[in-house]
């Protein structure tokens, strides 16, 4: 592999945590990098772990709040739903258009 000699400018908590890591796992901070920016863009586009709690806890919040209907009910209302985007508009309840 081809190497590139890039600069950078990062804070000192970074630093530190990059010095701290190749320290750790014996390894030189180029690879600690390297590993390191191969791993975040292995994630781009998924959820982090707090992310995914957070839907997660959103999710079991709202689905309770779904009324249980009869299927016959739902299948109605989406005919009518239908039938209404056809002609341009939908009744309500009290018959007048919404």
């Amino acid at each position: 592999m081809a190497s590139n000699k890039v600069t950078f400018t990062l804070d000192a908590e970074t630093v530190h945590r990059i010095e701290d890591a190749a320290e750790i796992l014996a390894k030189p901070k180029s690879q600690i990098v390297r590993e390191a920016v191969a791993d975040y863009h292995g994630r781009i586009g998924r959820l982090s772990e707090s992310e995914r709690q957070r839907m997660l806890k959103i999710f079991d919040t709202l689905v309770p709040l779904i009324p249980a209907r009869p299927q016959r009910e739902v299948d109605d209302e989406l005919k009518e739903i239908r039938r209404a985007r056809r002609s341009g508009g939908r009744l309500s309840r009290s018959g007048k258009l919404k």
